[in-house]
């Protein structure tokens, strides 16, 4: 029986096969078939940027105004206003709202697109490694995960120059708390998570976890990290002071994405399965399970909103959840195989890397 993994798309006339390894891969490629490869490596060739012309964009763009309900609470985004064609796989999204920015890793063309917000182009494309998967934005600098060759590509987007450095082991998603100026890498291919001193670059500790970590995320407020482990069903809790790993909760099949919540103490995590698993992390027990869509692949929170927005990678959907109620209040159709999801928290427009067709599709409210 063939385990069936995300995020990587095969499309054959009206079929999908979702692969994850680069030996079935390569068999595919040699029978003919194209693939849409999204989480593998990295390239020792330098580091280039390129300026892009404009794009051609469809909708609205993103909302100028965020909706507001009624009691004040912004309004959870209900439909797709635009949608960016960006190239050919899009994985990893992250979105900086100070500077109006999103950023799209690509693993085929192996590059980072970095997108005006407010007009919904394309302002600049960066060359990184291999399979570029995770990434994520700190004050000016993004760090993207190139899963194949085991690098971390660090972007100043002020001067829009790139760096390469770190050594871990097909390493895939990143989480930044910048107030103690770390990153946190997992590292599919060991079972572990990097801490990297984000002003030197260096890995000052490797932490043990589960088996084939991917996601993961950082309560800067309670100094703990969350990473779902993805062959052991598993989320480890780190302490990040110590460094240690203090609780392992057992959540759903095959977790992928986690989001956490500091001021309600609540993670969510999004499994394949197509179930969201909620977590009280003061007590670290799963209080709630939540079926959304197929292929469940990432989760991003709206605090303002009251609402978490859920990547369904099969049904071409995200799920819209009512953080209060744990119900599934919308389910909105995006751009094929959703892999990756993010939301600007100054306007609540959510953005939505998709693997299969290689699109951003950008939600707002109302």
């Amino acid at each position: 029986m063939l385990k069936l993994s995300c995020p990587d798309v095969v499309a054959l006339a009206d079929v999908r096969v979702w692969v994850r390894s680069r030996s079935w891969a390569a068999a595919l490629t040699s029978a003919g078939v194209a693939l849409m490869l999204t989480s593998c490596g990295a390239s020792s060739a330098a580091p280039a940027v390129a300026e892009l012309p404009s794009r051609a964009t469809t909708g609205l763009g993103a909302a100028k105004t965020p909706a507001v309900e009624p009691g004040g609470a912004r309004a959870p985004v209900s439909r797709v206003t635009a949608t960016i064609p960006l190239g050919s796989s899009s994985q990893g999204v992250a979105v900086d709202g100070s500077t109006h920015t999103a950023y799209v890793t690509d693993t085929l063309r192996q590059i980072v697109s970095a997108i005006d917000t407010r007009s919904n182009l394309v302002t600049a494309t960066f060359t990184v490694g291999k399979d570029p998967a995770g990434v994520a934005v700190d004050g000016h600098t993004a760090y993207v995960l190139n899963s194949r060759d085991s690098t971390m590509s660090v972007i100043d987007t002020q001067s829009n120059t790139v760096t390469q450095s770190y050594g871990g082991v097909d390493p895939v998603s990143v989480a930044v708390d910048g107030f103690v100026h770390a990153a946190y890498v997992t590292n599919r291919g060991e079972g572990t998570v990097s801490v990297v001193d984000t002003q030197s670059l260096s890995v000052t500790a490797t932490i043990t976890v589960g088996m084939s970590p991917e996601g993961v995320a950082v309560d800067g407020s309670t100094h703990t990290a969350y990473v779902t482990n993805r062959d052991a069903g598993t989320v480890s809790v780190i302490n990040t002071l110590s460094n240690a790993v203090t609780a392992t909760i057992t959540v759903g099949r095959s977790p992928r994405g986690v989001t956490v919540d500091g001021s309600t103490h609540t993670a969510y995590v999004a499994n394949w399965e197509g179930t969201v698993s909620v977590i009280d992390t003061l007590s670290n027990a799963v209080t709630a399970t939540i079926t959304v869509g197929g292929w469940t692949e990432d989760v991003a929170l709206d605090v303002a909103a009251n609402a978490a927005y859920v990547a369904n990678s099969q049904d071409n959907t995200v799920s819209v959840i009512d953080t209060r109620s744990n119900l599934v209040t919308a389910t909105i159709t995006v751009g094929r195989a959703p892999c990756g999801v993010a939301v600007d928290s100054t306007t609540g427009t959510v953005y939505v890397a998709n693997g299969g067709d290689g699109s951003m599709s950008v939600l707002t409210a109302g």
